[in-house]
């Protein structure tokens, strides 16, 4: 599998709370210094922080570091305290008299997931974070499951536990490309057989639909046999990925895009108006793509794009694989079992 860390220069910090109502928490990417950094965000209810700063046209390119957080929008602002740390630490982009950190974040739902719907991150969860991430070593080992922002997140309509996870691909030229994902969606992994060996309990597949006559029929069954209570459809799948490789802005951008598609692979349905699913890109610059021609770009770009759509599906697997069940006061998440 592998891990985002597989980028040389990237490290990864979590914090999270579990106890005492809480069921939430914060995970910060941190990349080298002058890492490009763009984003593309496809569902219908995204929770996101400096994202207009990442566009291609914008004055910066670079990117200090990446928050992921539960709390919805209410935890955005430990983005205030991710970018804090990196101004203490001389990060970010020149200005006269100091530095401004280009922290873009995003949020997954998970309020009252633990019992009390005001325990949620704040800046100092967000400051922990980015220092603890900061404390890594280069090509650390990345903790998966329910840490971070992946503490509160689930799967099916609420049914399951989703999580943290991670993977990584090394191409053929030497670009390694990975990726990191909280999996907090609405459907369930794509594909996967209904029965759960050995029991008799039925897994389900939500939202499904098929186009006929223009109209699209019935999904087959909602996550946990019945219909969804008030609020359990509010979900996102959150996703960074990194490449050593050396993109311009509007290639990341692009590579964002193009990462997407592994998020449709692994989760059924994906993109809804209920999911505020987004990806982010980050390129160091380490390695050099073959430009020799124009032909050779493409070939290069394909390749490595093709790689961030596996690397994301494979990350998303691991995410919800590596989750275990947790039982709060608002009730169990059960473990997901391939």
């Amino acid at each position: 599998m592998g891990s985002i860390t597989d980028v040389p220069g990237l490290r990864v910090g979590h914090r999270q709370k579990n106890d005492g109502g809480w069921l939430s928490g914060v995970t910060v990417v941190l990349p080298p210094p002058g890492t490009v950094g763009s984003v593309d965000v496809r569902g219908g209810g995204p929770g996101t922080h400096e994202t207009d700063a990442l566009d291609p046209t914008t004055l910066v390119s670079t990117v200090d570091a990446v928050v992921l957080t539960g709390g919805s929008a209410y935890g955005l602002v430990s983005a205030h305290g991710a970018q804090r740390w990196c101004e203490e630490q001389g990060r970010g982009f020149e200005v006269q008299g100091g530095v401004v950190p280009i922290v873009p974040g995003a949020a997954i739902f998970d309020l009252g997931r633990g019992g009390d719907f005001s325990a949620r991150p704040d800046a100092g969860m967000g400051y922990a974070a980015a220092a603890a991430a900061g404390a890594e070593e280069d090509g650390h080992d990345v903790e998966r499951g329910n840490v971070g922002a992946g503490t509160g997140a689930v799967i099916g309509r609420g049914k399951f536990k989703g999580g943290v996870g991670t993977a990584s691909v090394t191409l053929e030229n030497g670009v390694v490309v990975g990726a990191l994902a909280v999996v907090n969606a609405l459907g369930l992994p794509f594909g996967e057989a209904v029965g759960d060996p050995g029991t008799s309990e039925q897994r389900v597949e939500p939202g499904s639909v098929r186009l006929s006559e223009e109209r699209a029929s019935t999904p087959r069954v909602s996550a946990a046999g019945t219909e969804p209570g008030p609020g359990t459809q509010l979900n996102t799948t959150l996703v960074v990925v990194a490449t050593n490789a050396a993109l311009d802005p509007a290639e990341c951008k692009r590579t964002a895009s193009a990462a997407h598609a592994g998020l449709a692979r692994a989760l059924n349905p994906s993109h809804t108006l209920a999911d505020g699913d987004t990806v982010f890109c980050l390129a160091t610059g380490a390695a050099t793509l073959d430009r020799r021609t124009e032909a050779a770009r493409q070939v290069s770009l394909i390749t490595l794009q093709s790689a961030a759509a596996d690397v994301v599906r494979l990350a998303i697997r691991d995410g919800i694989g590596s989750a275990e069940a947790v039982t709060t006061a608002a009730g169990t998440f059960d473990a997901y079992r391939f």
